[in-house]
Order: structure tokens, then C-alpha cells, then sequence
């Protein structure tokens, strides 16, 4: 089958110089140019911890005695100043559990392109842990306020968690 379509495209030959692909474009349909990156990490709210800042902690790597790879981070002197510290962190929210409201989410540094793919470093998200429950929003960011726990020397892989979390 695929060869009788590629013989065909052959026999055809190349496109009149007056074809252009938008002649293939439905009627009344508009396409916008995509002119802003959307792969940034979300705006820093004011008085609020950028994450730059997050993302430069480090992680060091080992394997274990069943060949697991095992990683524990390292915490520059300026995300260390932050443990233990009420901050506000804006994020994009991945919600753990199927309800509308969502006490225990994951909040990720830069918009989910994939439902089935995270992001691939620990230092760019944060398990928040609210007293307050969020109303899911999954496609702008969120602006989070609470405790800021420097995490993952169990090498659990979660670098940070925002406890006492409420919406800000």
C-alpha cells in the first residue's frame, strides 16, 4: 500500500509553482503566529522565590546494589536560606488525585507539554502539601504560598516540598 502511494506521488511529479500548502487550509479557519516561548518557567510572583533560583540545586548520583540509579541533592547556599521559610512560588499544577479540589498536587516550574511525561529534573517541581484545597487548574499558573522543606536526602527524588500550602 505505501509503495502504491509513493508511485503515485512520483507519477504526479512536483507541484504546479502556483500551488502553496494554505490552498489546502478550510475555509474560515485562522492560524496565529507563535510568537512567545512557552517553554519557560512560570513567572515569579511578586515577593516570590524565581525558579532559577530552585532549579540551581544540584544532585549527586550513585548506583545502588541492585543497579538503581540514586540520586540526593545538593542545595546551593541561597535555596538552603529558604528552608524552613514561608515562600510563594508560582507553578503549573498537576493534580494527584481525580477530584475538583486538590490538597496534595505537584507544582511544576514550567507548563506540562504531555500528561505522560514530567519534567526530568527533581529541582523543577515541588510537592505541595495544602491545608487549604486548590481548585484544579491545569492550563494557567498558580501562585502557592507555605512552608518551603528542602527534601530528598532519602533519595526519594523530590527535592522540595511546600507544606501548610494555601492558595496566595
Amino acid at each position: 500500500m505505501i509503495m502504491l502511494l509513493a508511485l503515485a506521488i512520483a507519477a504526479a511529479g512536483p507541484p504546479p509553482a502556483s500551488f502553496h500548502p494554505a490552498s489546502l487550509r478550510p475555509a474560515g479557519l485562522q492560524l496565529v503566529q507563535a510568537t512567545k516561548d512557552v517553554w519557560k518557567p512560570a513567572a515569579t510572583p511578586a515577593g516570590g522565590v524565581p525558579w532559577k533560583l530552585l532549579e540551581s540545586a544540584g544532585e549527586t548520583t550513585r548506583r545502588d546494589a541492585d543497579g538503581f540509579i540514586r540520586t540526593k541533592p545538593v542545595f546551593p547556599a541561597g535555596v538552603q536560606a529558604l528552608a524552613g521559610r514561608k515562600v510563594r512560588v508560582a507553578g503549573f499544577m498537576m493534580p494527584l488525585e481525580n477530584a475538583s479540589r486538590q490538597k496534595h498536587f505537584v507544582l511544576l516550574a514550567y507548563p506540562p507539554g504531555c500528561p505522560f511525561h514530567t519534567h526530568a529534573a527533581p529541582n523543577q517541581f515541588i510537592e505541595v502539601m495544602a491545608t487549604t484545597a486548590f481548585p484544579v487548574e491545569i492550563e494557567q499558573a498558580i501562585v502557592v504560598e507555605g512552608v518551603l522543606e528542602l527534601t530528598g536526602q532519602d533519595e526519594s527524588g523530590i527535592f522540595y516540598r511546600l507544606n501548610l500550602a494555601k492558595p496566595a
